[in-house]
């Protein structure tokens, strides 16, 4: 696996750490960090609810189900995720977007998301 980006935060900040219970991340290294590698742009800290899980759901993305051989213990309302940013603006464009966490949010997440957005749904 390849270095990853700088670990800015999308305010230009250093990068907060996002989760480690549940340990998140594209690197498991519980902050929204991406790389060349990282094809979804897992960049969004976002803190789950059962909208937006049940909207995932729907789509055919469960996160909710545990995946023991991923090491994936399955999400609940209230975990702390690296979302995808383009599944966050799915989300967001149907009325569910789940609030987010501006310092734990990689600055890569504004090429596809913008600034005044993401405040918007601001922790």
């Amino acid at each position: 696996m390849s270095q990853p980006f700088e670990s800015l935060n999308v305010l230009g900040q250093p990068l907060a750490p996002c989760s480690t219970q549940p340990l998140t991340g594209f690197y498991r290294d519980g902050c929204c960090n991406t790389g060349h590698e990282d094809v979804g742009i897992h960049t969004v800290c976002a803190r789950l609810d059962e909208a937006f899980l049940s909207f995932t759901r729907e789509q055919g993305n469960d996160l909710t189900a545990p995946n023991p051989g991923m090491g994936f213990p399955g999400l609940q309302p209230g975990d702390r995720w690296c979302r995808c940013a383009g599944r966050w603006m799915e989300a967001y464009r149907a009325g569910v977007a789940p609030m987010v966490d501006l310092h734990a949010k990689h600055a890569e997440t504004l090429a596809v998301i913008d600034l005044d957005t993401l405040k918007a749904y601001a922790l």
